[in-house]
C-alpha cells in the first residue's frame, strides 16, 4: 500500500481538499486562489517527487492569511498520516539549495516533536498576492501539524521570489531525503533509541 493521505478540512474561513503521495513522480494540481502560492506548492511537489493535489476555497477578501496557514496545517497532517509508523525511514534530511544569488538550508527531523527555527529575512510585504510574512506561518503550521523539527536558514539572497522559492524547494528536497527508506534499518524498526517516533 502506498504512503498516501487524503485530507479534508472545512472551517468558517477555508475549505481544503488535499491529496499527497510521498512516493509520487512530482505531479501537482494546485488551486489555492493565490498564484504565487500555487507556484510554491508546485515547486514543492516537483522537487520532492511528491504527487500533490490541493484545492482551497478561502476568505481571500480578508487577506491571504487563513488560506496559507490552513493549507500548511493540512499539508502537515497529510505528511504525518502518509508516513504512518515511520518504520524503516531515514528520519533526518538536510539540503543546501542554491537559486541564483540565494542559498537556503533546510534541515528536518521527523521525530514527532514539532519545532520550527526560521532564520529568513524578507523585507518586502508581498510577492504577487502572497504576503511574505506568511512564509514563516506556513512552515510553522506544516512543522507542528506533521510533528517535525524544521530549520530553515537563509545563507544568502536578495531577490524575494528566489528566497521564498528556495525555502520551498529546499524543504521539499530535505523531506524527500528524510522519508526515504534506508536498507540498513529493519522493516520493523524506526531510527530511534526510544523505539518509537
Amino acid at each position: 500500500m502506498g504512503r498516501t493521505a487524503d485530507i479534508r478540512r472545512a472551517t468558517n474561513e477555508t475549505n481544503i481538499a488535499l491529496f499527497l503521495d510521498l512516493d509520487g513522480k512530482g505531479k501537482a494540481e494546485i488551486a489555492t486562489g493565490i498564484g504565487f502560492f500555487d507556484h510554491m506548492l508546485n515547486s514543492f511537489a516537483r522537487h520532492g517527487f511528491f504527487d500533490l493535489k490541493v484545492k482551497v476555497t478561502g476568505d481571500l477578501y480578508v487577506d491571504s492569511h487563513h488560506t496559507i496557514e490552513d493549507t500548511g496545517i493540512v499539508l502537515g497532517q497529510a505528511i504525518r498520516e502518509a508516513l504512518g509508523d515511520k518504520v524503516g525511514i531515514q528520519r533526518f534530511g538536510s539540503f543546501l539549495l542554491p537559486m541564483d544569488e540565494t542559498l537556503i538550508l533546510a534541515s528536518l527531523d521527523l521525530s514527532g516533536r514539532p519545532y520550527l527555527v526560521y532564520d529568513v529575512t524578507l523585507t518586502t510585504d508581498r510577492v504577487g498576492y502572497f504576503d511574505t510574512e506568511m512564509v514563516k506561518e506556513f512552515f510553522y503550521s506544516v512543522s507542528y501539524a506533521a510533528g517535525m523539527n524544521l530549520h530553515l536558514k537563509q545563507i544568502s539572497g536578495s531577490n524575494h521570489h528566489h528566497i521564498i522559492e528556495g525555502c520551498f524547494k529546499a524543504f521539499a528536497k530535505a523531506l524527500d531525503i528524510a522519508t526515504q527508506y534506508d536498507e540498513r534499518i529493519s522493516k520493523t524498526e524506526v531510527l530511534s533509541t526510544k523505539g518509537v517516533l
